[in-house]
């Protein structure tokens, strides 16, 4: 049985490098798990010395994440003791290593194993590190822009639904029922009138969707989940009451596109609001607008 089978205790450093202490030789294959062993993976056998030094290069944090990952893996660690694999390990998204212990552990620096890595042909890793620093810059900005989009007088209890602490699903998921019945509760108390709170969600419902791809995330979902609590006649006469903006049109577009509010209402919108929304999105929409336009998904146009 190779040790990362066995599950037993929280991953650490020393446990890591004790079955490297044994090795001969270690493989490592530029796929996961049930890719290792093709000939179409690029891979590179460590030996002698080499060993210890990437035994440095995989130090973790010790006592891991508590948590596993959903993903496979790569690339994919094999290490052996003459012809005997006594572990198979994996890196998850090139910060985390699996295998040591029974669940994931954080690299104290996956860069270096990166360009360890690289500097002997297997060069994924450093473009994938890229890659996702990258897609946490755009992260980190879309997420700004959310906070700042928030209403006057909210913007801490934004930033807390939008940065909750927490690595394991089960706390971050505890920690957002929390942030988020607290922004309930904060915007019903600075905009105690309907159709006022009603537009300023739709408003910052709107924010999401200009974002590349028209998509929601957790936080998006919160201001959501606010205006999915109005009722139905209040948020159709908050937009009919007097003329809504283009932001209030945009988070309407995506309110009434969602899968609860279609449930719960249909996609029959009434006159009006159903010109004026196809008139926008026809003008100035998205490309997903117009998408979920051509599909029907905000009720058939009139044509008399």
């Amino acid at each position: 049985m190779i040790d990362q089978e066995r599950g037993d205790g929280r991953p650490t450093t020393a446990k890591l490098r004790s079955v490297l202490a044994r090795a001969s030789r270690v493989v490592i294959a530029e796929g996961a798990p049930d890719e290792a062993d093709s000939g179409d993976v690029s891979r590179i056998t460590v030996s002698g010395t080499e060993i210890a030094d990437l035994g440095r290069l995989l130090a973790i944090v010790d006592g891991g994440t508590g948590d596993l990952c959903l993903c496979r893996g790569w690339p994919t660690i094999l290490v052996y003791s003459g012809d005997e694999l006594i572990a198979r390990w994996t890196l998850h998204h090139q910060s985390g290593l699996r295998g040591v212990g029974n669940c994931d552990a954080d690299l104290v620096d996956g860069p270096a194993l990166s360009d360890w890595l690289a500097e002997r042909g297997l060069t994924r890793s450093r473009e994938v590190q890229a890659e996702l620093a990258l897609q946490k810059v755009e992260s980190d900005q879309r997420r700004i822009r959310w906070i700042q989009a928030a209403p006057a007088g909210l913007g801490k209890a934004a930033e807390a639904v939008a940065n909750p602490p927490g690595r394991d699903h089960a706390s971050w998921s505890r920690r957002q029922d929390v942030v988020r019945n607290r922004l309930a509760a904060q915007v019903r108390s600075r905009l105690p009138e309907t159709t006022e709170r009603i537009r300023a969600l739709l408003a910052w419902l709107g924010v999401a969707a200009r974002e590349p791809g028209g998509g929601l995330v957790w936080y998006d979902l919160a201001v959501e989940r606010l205006l999915l609590a109005e009722s139905a006649d209040a948020v159709l006469a908050a937009l009919v009451g007097s003329p809504p903006s283009p932001a209030h049109l945009d988070g309407a577009a995506q309110l009434f596109c969602s899968l609860e509010w279609t449930k719960l209402h249909g996609n029959q919108l009434p006159e009006p609001l159903k010109s004026m929304l196809h008139e926008h999105i026809e003008s100035d929409g998205t490309d997903p607008m117009r998408r979920r336009l051509s599909w029907g998904t905000y009720g058939a146009r009139r044509t008399d």
